[in-house]
């Protein structure tokens, strides 16, 4: 079950980019919502937009490139603002139009894919900026509403018998084949949707973060429809 309400503990919302990215992390708190009401026609641009592959990044001058109506351009207008600030503030944004990511089924009891629960890892400081303009959008889910897949015990004994090696190499195993970055939601769980225009900070799992990583989860995608997402 998912809801878009975001007056929780986890979630913080803020009115500008620059708060945005300089609100700190505490408590509870592991995602940011910069929410926004966007003017423009987002769906014209999926519409002219060439998909080559499953995952199509999408350039400033593909963009610029597309004959597009007033509405449409106002859309644009606001992706290339977005891709800008971001640039400008350090991050690597990528402009993404999607039909749907590789799906991981090599075992029947654990997925390492991006539809399953998970948090993302970085050797540095980072954190993770996202942003759905048309399709569905992702899912977060508090930490307390989780539980990490390689606690659990039927799943972490096969793990285990995966693995067939020392068990002191076993902790090592689980990060380096990324078991250990994937959740399973409790049942009742609530999620929460992040919604369509809204630009997302999430908490990364990294040596200096003060804070629980946000566990987040890639949605389903609808028949016949194309995701248009920044990420980074």
């Amino acid at each position: 079950m998912s809801t878009t309400f975001f007056d929780n503990d986890q979630i913080g919302t803020v009115a500008t980019f620059s708060e945005l990215v300089q609100t700190e992390f505490e408590g509870k708190q592991n995602a940011l919502c910069w929410y926004r009401n966007l003017e423009g026609d987002f769906k014209e641009i999926v519409s002219q937009l060439q998909l080559k592959e499953d995952i199509t990044e999408v350039s400033r001058e593909d963009l610029l490139a597309l004959q597009l109506s007033e509405m449409g351009i106002k859309a644009r207008a606001i992706i290339l603002e977005d891709l800008r600030v971001l640039t400008d503030f350090g991050a690597s944004p990528s402009l993404n139009l999607l039909k749907c990511y590789e799906r991981d089924d090599a075992f029947d009891f654990i997925s390492t894919d991006v539809y399953s629960y998970h948090v993302d890892r970085s050797p540095i400081a980072t954190d993770t900026f996202l942003c759905t303009y048309h399709g569905e959008a992702s899912d977060i889910i508090a930490n307390d509403q989780a539980e990490q897949k390689i606690l659990i015990p039927e799943i972490r004994n096969k793990l285990k018998a995966l693995h067939q090696g020392p068990e002191e190499e076993f902790e090592s195993f689980l990060k380096e084949y990324f078991f250990d970055l994937h959740y399973q939601a409790k049942p009742l769980a609530q999620a929460v949707n992040l919604g369509v225009g809204h630009l997302w900070r999430l908490a990364v799992d990294h040596p200096k973060q003060q804070v629980l990583p946000c566990i987040h989860r890639a949605p389903i995608e609808n028949d016949g429809e194309y995701r248009l997402l920044l990420i980074c």
